[in-house]
């Protein structure tokens, strides 16, 4: 097989990240876009030792799953790379996803529930984030970053983003340029603006801006506050965060609060969170409350149970899980969202629960030492547990693991591992990112009699 020829292919399975699946003398071929049970012919764009790359030129058979997609940047934005397929069938991927990556580690068949979908999939992302940068022309620009690179796509609507913040978003862009604020240039680590965030509470309305900078002094400051809080009476805080490292990485760690108290509230079932502009909150708070009511139901808390809440975030699990445990016990390396987590739980009246900032890896063998763990809800970053909490873990055996992944590979990785004295009880996956093939999912293991 070589760059540039023509092939007319079936596809047989759709990738990790959503991708076509076609075989070619026994060479695996990736097809983006293209959908399984297809007929394509394909222009072979990239070769490498044990796999390919493919570019769709003629659909010959088209799936009845393939819908028009009605979002103009699509093709070029890297947001939501499954519009092109029906709802109901992007729910089917997911839960293959997931199969596929526990049959790849375990080398075996797990039974997986069938993922739990969204009545309304789109606008429901509480928190956008536009990076302000320069185009080819020189100009300011704002949008989202297209597919495996820094170039920004200009979009005219994102149909995953909540439509009042994308207004908000506009708004400030507007202003940026009015004014002449200079835009971040990411190859010599020079202008003022890099990002624009803005959250929301789902069910309370209230709005924060974040205005990620390079440096603090942002000119004509009171013209945008008096804007912003004027057209969007909602907003009920404006945030100067100051990044000033040559870094991927969004947000840095001081934040100047120009207007309101630095934070907003949203409610999930009963409990009330303070979110600040450090704090990781699902941005899906639909499917959040689905995700952690679920989590909850298959711990099977009796109210005498001692409860972990490993890379507890803001607290939201382990206050979720409180008001049927006896006792429990928080761990988050974000100093910030721990600080969130105590705050939480005096909001909403919980006292049986304790928050501890540091690495989980570290805190997790003092804890033990001092506390036995009847269950323990693991959900850890895209990267899955650390080798040394999970030895842990196995050494002082709770009777449940309930673990929560954002990353089916990690998860079916550290399963494998917990397996040594675990039964994988239940796998749900969870759609908490409608039209991406990104899936979240719970899973439940019992300590072995």
């Amino acid at each position: 097989m070589k760059k540039n020829e023509t092939y007319t292919v079936e596809i047989i399975d759709q990738g990790f990240e959503g991708e076509g699946i076609a075989k070619i003398n026994d060479m695996t071929v990736f097809v983006e876009g293209a959908i399984k049970g297809e007929m394509v012919e394909i222009l072979i764009v990239k070769v490498l030792t044990h796999f390919a790359y493919g570019k769709i030129l003629n659909i010959v058979k088209e799936s009845d799953s393939r819908v028009q997609e009605d979002c103009s940047s699509y093709k070029k934005c890297g947001g939501c790379n499954l519009r092109h397929i029906k709802y109901e069938t992007t729910l089917k991927i997911k839960k293959d996803i997931v199969s596929n990556c526990f049959y790849k580690t375990l080398h075996r068949d797990v039974n997986v529930n069938d993922c739990i979908g969204m009545e309304n999939p789109i606008g429901y992302r509480n928190k956008l984030i536009y990076p302000i940068g320069i185009d080819k022309n020189g100009n300011t620009t704002m949008g989202v970053f297209a597919k495996r690179s820094h170039d920004i796509v200009i979009i005219d609507k994102c149909y995953l983003q909540n439509e009042l913040n994308d207004k908000i978003a506009r708004t400030v862009f507007e202003w940026i340029v009015k004014n002449n604020i200079k835009p971040y240039n990411e190859q010599n680590n020079t202008g003022t603006i890099r990002h624009v965030i803005v959250r929301s509470g789902n069910a309370t309305g209230e709005i924060m801006v974040v205005l990620v900078m390079k440096n603090e002094k942002l000119e004509q400051e009171a013209e945008l506050i008096n804007t912003l809080t004027t057209t969007y009476p909602s907003i009920k805080t404006i945030v100067k965060n100051i990044n000033n490292e040559k870094t991927n990485v969004i947000l840095g760690r001081k934040n100047i609060v120009i207007y309101g108290d630095g934070y907003i509230y949203d409610i999930l079932g009963k409990y009330k969170f303070k979110i600040s502009p450090l704090s990781f909150y699902q941005v899906n708070p639909v499917q959040t409350q689905t995700l952690y009511s679920t989590a909850v139901e298959y711990a099977k808390l009796t109210g005498e149970e001692t409860v972990f809440d490993l890379y507890c975030g803001i607290g939201t699990i382990g206050i979720f899980a409180s008001q049927k445990a006896k006792q429990v016990y928080g761990i988050e390396v974000v100093e910030q969202a721990i600080k969130d987590a105590k705050e939480n739980a005096v909001i909403n009246n919980i006292e049986n629960t304790e928050f501890m900032v540091g690495e989980v890896e570290r805190l997790l063998p003092e804890l033990v030492e001092k506390q036995e763990a009847d269950v323990v809800f693991l959900d850890p970053p895209r990267k899955g547990c650390d080798k040394k909490a999970l030895e842990t873990l196995l050494k002082v055996e709770p009777k449940k693991i309930v673990y929560i992944s954002c990353n089916p590979a990690t998860l079916a990785r550290d399963v494998e591992i917990l397996e040594e004295k675990y039964t994988l009880e239940k796998v749900q996956p969870v759609d908490m990112f409608p039209y991406t093939s990104h899936v979240e999912t719970i899973s439940v293991l019992n300590l072995k009699k």
